[in-house]
């Protein structure tokens, strides 16, 4: 999920096919100029763990502005404040709606996030979903936001979504995770320490027991303050 993505109209034909992408010739909704769209399958990505590969040629790509460069379209930058909270809370009241009927998505995560044509936020993918009372002991979800109770392979509960989005309200604000590291092994390690995102927003806390439930994180001051109402659905 990105603020600045461009609209596909429709895709026009293939362009080429690579080992991990395929892509097509395609025209954007509002302009109707014509684009190259990648497109890399999900399972491609977990496969071959290319996702800080992805990463990099994403975040290099989008900074270059040369008239014999491609240009990058689909990612912006960092969030601002507004934009941020605006989308915490109202992925934090998705998620108690879910807790309430006993749901933990337990994937929370950007690419797991769409908006729709009003920008609102939608959760899709329950693929590592499950709907239980009692906790859980499957590792499961995507390697920079998992919760240090699956890294430890502790029983987990609802609060590993509480968890996720402390790592997303970190990576709206500074574009990258807050744990990304090179290796599987030191983003690990990177997740066992104490942590605590800006001083005011206590999510990434080891001990779940700890972190805001959400109730508090939208209740939190910083929160009220900064959050877009107006753009947030009602039940």
């Amino acid at each position: 999920m990105r603020e600045k993505q461009i609209q596909i109209n429709n895709v026009i034909s293939p362009l080429g096919k690579g080992k991990f992408d395929r892509v097509y010739l395609a025209r954007e909704a509002e302009r109707k100029y014509i684009v190259a769209l990648k497109v890399i399958f999900k399972e491609q990505i977990e496969k071959y763990r290319i996702q800080h590969q992805l990463r990099r040629e994403m975040e290099i790509q989008i900074s270059l502005r040369h008239p014999n460069i491609l240009r990058l379209y689909g990612k912006s930058g960092h969030l601002c404040e507004n934009q941020a909270t605006t989308y915490i809370l109202s992925l934090t009241q998705a998620l108690a709606y879910c807790h309430q009927k006993h749901v933990i998505h337990r994937d929370i995560k950007l690419e797991n996030l769409l908006l729709d044509h009003e920008g609102q936020l939608k959760i899709v993918d329950f693929g590592w979903s499950v709907q239980s009372r009692s906790k859980r002991h499957t590792m499961c979800g995507t390697l920079d936001y998992l919760a240090p109770e699956m890294v430890e392979n502790k029983a987990h509960d609802h609060a590993v979504d509480n968890w996720t989005l402390g790592i997303l309200c970190y990576e709206f604000l500074y574009v990258v995770p807050p744990f990304e590291a090179e290796s599987q092994s030191d983003t690990f390690r990177s997740c066992l320490p104490e942590y605590v995102i800006r001083k005011y927003v206590q999510l990434l806390v080891k001990d779940f027991s700890k972190r805001l439930s959400l109730q508090k994180i939208m209740e939190h001051l910083w929160i009220v303050k900064k959050a877009d109402t107006t753009r947030i659905c009602s039940n």
